[in-house]
């Protein structure tokens, strides 16, 4: 009978030991390896053979360094394989994941309300959970809602895990006032003055636009010292609804770059979920028609005011951040997130690989993270805007642009 040549060869590879394999040996013991810790925190970042300290020095490992999974609650299986006395061992244990951080109120716990006010109390503070969806809300002390006073609550905010947050909050019941001719602006700040005060060899000065800046005339922006703009393309006035093209964008675009300044876009977004994120991406890309920009896409996302009916965990809001700039990058362009000192350093916490444009309006700022511009002030004026204007500087140096 005529052998084939497929037998032959699996008759060659056994006789050179190709397919010889080597007894794997478990190890459950201390003997060698030793586990540093039990439990690990959700979300954070360990790597594998961080969490063994090696008992026997004559031990060689084999196992690559790799990230544990800590995204999901329950018990994860360790395994690490390493060599000794030519043979090879599985060192296995399990190591479980769990959620001990509390959930954060971001918002001023001095509350005023009218007489009668009829909507949920709880939702007069802002919170949210690092993994918790849901956080659980309920108000201990005397109040009374028709009556005016000032009555001293303590609220009671639970997450999934059982971990609580309590937190005193002031609140005042008072007769409904005019609030007519109470508003005042700011002192307005000359763009020329920031430009002199803080242009050097490592940065330029620039600005932001929207809508609302009108008609501009950016060759007077030129003029004036501006290097560069920031354009909004479009914007989201509530959750799961279709973007609006900026009706000024295009002809912002337009002037902007016949003025030979350095342009950027940012999208004001509203998405709580990677899809929309994803397809609002999509659609920033789509809207560009192949447009080159000198400066990245930025995602703009500010609605924490109603946070609460949002439903997600801090987790999830990086996640859609994420998958926004991604699919920019993606795409050929170059994402970068928005926001203010205080989300980037409570919020922001997923370690996003993306650059940073950091809004913070003081003279200098004392946030600690890095940063490629800074949003320094909101009420500036240039020649070529009627009107306030953000002024924002950048950084060529930081975070490569």
């Amino acid at each position: 009978m005529r052998k084939s040549k497929y037998g032959l060869l699996i008759g060659i590879l056994l006789l050179m030991g190709c397919t010889k394999n080597e007894q794997v040996y478990i190890d459950q013991s201390n003997d060698y390896l030793k586990l540093k810790v039990k439990e690990l925190e959700v979300y954070s970042d360990n790597y594998l053979l961080d969490l063994v300290d090696i008992v026997n020095k004559d031990i060689e490992i084999i196992s690559n360094n790799e990230l544990i999974d800590t995204t999901k609650l329950g018990k994860v299986n360790i395994d690490i394989k390493y060599k000794y006395n030519k043979k090879i061992y599985n060192y296995k244990q399990e190591i479980e994941i769990k959620d001990t951080t509390a959930p954060l109120v971001f918002s001023g716990t001095n509350k005023t309300i009218n007489l009668n006010y009829e909507k949920d109390l709880c939702d007069l503070i802002i919170y949210g959970d690092n993994y918790s969806q849901e956080v659980k809300c309920n108000i201990d002390g005397y109040y009374d809602l028709q009556k005016e006073g000032t009555y001293k609550l303590v609220y009671s905010l639970k997450d999934s895990s059982n971990n609580e947050k309590k937190v005193n909050v002031i609140l005042n019941v008072k007769v409904p006032t005019s609030q007519e001719g109470s508003s005042s602006k700011g002192e307005i700040i000359e763009f020329k003055d920031i430009y002199n005060e803080y242009k050097n060899d490592y940065n330029e000065i620039g600005i932001d636009v929207s809508k609302w800046q009108g008609n501009i005339d950016f060759q007077k922006v030129k003029e004036d010292g501006a290097s560069f703009v920031m354009i909004r393309i479009a914007h989201q006035n509530k959750t799961k609804e279709e973007l609006k093209l900026d009706e000024y964008f295009k002809e912002n675009l337009r002037k902007a770059k016949e003025a030979n300044l350095k342009v950027g876009i940012y999208l004001y977004s509203i998405a709580t979920s990677k899809e929309e994120a994803i397809k609002q991406a999509d659609f920033v890309i789509n809207s560009l028609e192949k447009e080159s920009l000198e400066l990245p896409i930025v995602f703009d996302w500010e609605s924490w005011n109603n946070w609460n009916s949002y439903h997600m965990s801090f987790y999830d809001i990086n996640e859609v951040a994420n998958s926004f700039m991604k699919r920019i990058n993606d795409a050929g362009y170059k994402g970068m997130l928005y926001s203010s000192k205080f989300y980037l350093e409570k919020i922001w916490t997923n370690k996003l690989d993306f650059p940073v444009w950091l809004a913070h309006y003081t003279k200098k700022t004392n946030y600690e993270g890095k940063y490629v511009m800074w949003q320094m002030a909101n009420n500036g004026h240039i020649n070529g805007i009627n009107g306030n204007v953000d002024i924002d500087i950048m950084y060529e140096k930081k975070e490569g642009i």
